[in-house]
């Protein structure tokens, strides 16, 4: 944004915000989208249960987004934390909006998005009362709109951080440019991509090192890259192999080495793991003290790409 002086000289102008403190959260972080209607489904005390259990285990960060369970998992979240004994100053709670589905709750004639000020602020409004808190540690646009302008995400942005609902802000599946785009007018603090062994284009694309550069925090969804699925791929095959040979070594099961494997990146990345099944958050939670050699970090990369390094 450029407004003039006093003088009548240009000046750049960007809305100033309190720089984010990475260690603030979890190494590990847990994505909700499967709690409710769109995956177990977990009724009040299992919920309450799963955040209990999560937290203990020392994940204490939490995705969510407006749209998961079709607009209702964020409210049955919300009631079963506020009977937890939890202090909300000890979580962080992620929430992300900008997608807009057919739901019987919504006036939608298609899936689309909407990056308006209007409509994130009362989305982020929306994730407050659900989630029956005051403020949101961090809101991301969910997935960049063709008609998003940088400005009015900026004074969207500007408001709720004046108000106290937000603490931070990010993005989530930008580009580079698109990065750039938004941060022309408004700090960008996260950036939550798709990120595996399996789906690794990151690593070469400019995005990681963008927020290397720029200080914006990775979080990569889909940590797995559904290597553990019954579909069968070459690729998939390489990795389950080498993953096998480095099993041994490390102590660890395959799931933790690939968690490993992207905690290792020096940009910081924060896996939002999506499982509910509690043993497997556990052992996620135990990556943490993994630490790949370099060489090891190489072979699970030459696995997923079929090739040795140029």
């Amino acid at each position: 944004m450029v407004l003039w002086d006093n003088e009548g000289l240009f000046v750049n102008f960007r809305f100033q915000t309190t720089k984010m403190n990475k260690s603030n959260f979890s190494k590990i972080i847990a994505g909700t989208m499967s709690w409710g209607v769109w995956g177990r489904n977990f009724n009040f005390s299992e919920m309450q249960h799963m955040i209990e259990m999560t937290v203990d285990l020392g994940i204490s960060s939490f995705d969510h987004a407006d749209i998961y369970g079709g607009y209702t998992t964020e409210s049955a979240f919300g009631t079963a934390f506020s009977n937890t004994a939890i202090a909300r100053t000890d979580v962080q709670f992620i929430s992300k909006c900008g997608i807009q589905l057919m739901s019987p709750t919504r006036q939608n004639e298609l899936k689309h998005y909407n990056c308006s000020k209007d409509y994130i602020i009362s989305s982020a409004e929306a994730s407050l009362k659900h989630l029956q808190t005051d403020f949101l540690d961090v809101l991301l646009i969910h997935r960049p709109s063709p008609l998003m302008h940088p400005y009015e995400v900026m004074e969207a942005i500007e408001q709720l951080k004046k108000q106290g609902k937000i603490n931070h802000f990010g993005v989530s599946n930008f580009t580079t440019s698109q990065i750039e785009l938004i941060s022309s007018e408004v700090a960008v603090e996260v950036n939550q991509i798709e990120f595996s062994a399996v789906q690794c284009q990151a690593l070469f694309d400019g995005r990681l090192d963008q927020m290397i550069t720029q200080d914006i925090i990775p979080m990569a969804w889909a940590p797995l890259g559904s290597v553990f699925s019954t579909e069968i791929t070459p690729q998939k095959e390489q990795i389950l192999k080498q993953l096998g040979l480095l099993t041994p070594k490390y102590n660890a099961t395959p799931d933790q080495l690939l968690f490993a494997w992207i905690l290792g990146h020096p940009s910081g990345i924060r896996p939002v793991i999506g499982t509910t099944n509690l043993e497997r958050i556990k052992a996620a939670s135990k990556a943490v003290s993994i630490h790949l050699t370099t060489q090891d970090w190489f072979k699970i990369l030459e696995a997923s790409q079929g090739h040795e390094v140029a």
